[in-house]
């Protein structure tokens, strides 16, 4: 007899990180029975300064980049607002320019972005990672190339550069987005109190930035020693290497396709087989 997915997760407490789509991370759980508390730790805002990156949009528009690595879907759409808000008859130039170059995506994000623009992806990465974006690119000729590098906050990505600049290539990175503080510190040593108390079965982290964040909240060894006594889920391989970083494991991961609803499958098999 199937198990009624309304009552999967009955009798959990999970806690999310999201931000973005809090609310649609929540209703998956919600709905499989979960109590969810929302723990919003980071804030996604426009770069502070838009003159880089208009700049930067300009040089794309004027046939400045032969390739552009996307490592955000997100990256795309805070670009596209920036252009469409502070230069809007740039927008045809620019989409013009990118329909042109060669695209390499990180993740399902950009590639959906692309694909509402009528667009696609030259090369996605496999793994979604800046390890597996390298092993796309290892083996073609990059020398002589100019790449733009869409980042992933403000991150500069340093094994990324310093592999395109060893190819021979120019290196022309952009930052149309940045992580700001979301939730209080005392929000923070809320969620690691009650962690360290049993009082939740599983958090889920979504991104590197919310990892960063409770990591700046407390001191380290107690970060850890709270995450320890819950089940931790990671959303994809970047989330699970940011956790690995600080002497975290991630308990749970979906094998692929690293979004809200896999993430949420994951964690009903991982916790709803023993509710």
């Amino acid at each position: 007899m199937g198990v009624n997915l309304s009552e999967a997760l009955a009798g959990r407490v999970i806690a999310i990180a999201e931000t973005r789509e809090l609310d649609l991370l929540a209703g998956l759980l919600e709905r499989r029975g979960a109590r969810v508390l929302r723990y919003p730790l980071v804030q996604i805002i426009d770069a502070p300064d838009p003159v880089p990156v208009l700049a930067w949009s300009r040089r794309l528009a004027a046939g400045g980049c032969d390739d552009l690595i996307l490592l955000t879907g997100e990256g795309l759409q805070r670009l596209l607002a920036c252009i469409q808000r502070h230069e809007p008859p740039l927008s045809g130039a620019f989409l013009a320019a990118l329909g042109r170059l060669r695209k390499i995506t990180r993740g399902p994000k950009p590639e959906r972005v692309l694909r509402s623009l009528g667009l696609h992806a030259d090369l996605a990465a496999d793994p979604p990672t800046t390890a597996g974006v390298i092993e796309a690119l290892r083996g073609i000729d990059l020398a002589g190339r100019r790449v733009g590098v869409q980042l992933y906050g403000t991150d500069p990505n340093a094994p990324l550069s310093r592999f395109l600049q060893g190819a021979g290539a120019t290196v022309l990175p952009v930052a149309p987005y940045a992580y700001a503080e979301g939730a209080s510190d005392t929000a923070v040593h809320d969620l690691l109190t009650r962690l360290a108390g049993g009082q939740i079965d599983a958090l889920a982290f979504t991104s590197k930035a919310q990892v960063e964040r409770v990591f700046r909240a407390a001191e380290p060894a107690a970060v850890r020693a709270a995450l320890a006594a819950t089940h931790i889920a990671a959303i994809g391989p970047v989330v699970a290497a940011a956790l690995a970083a600080h002497g975290v494991t991630a308990d749970t991961m979906p094998a692929q396709a690293w979004f809200m609803k896999p993430l949420t499958a994951a964690l009903l098999e991982a916790l709803g087989a023993s509710s």
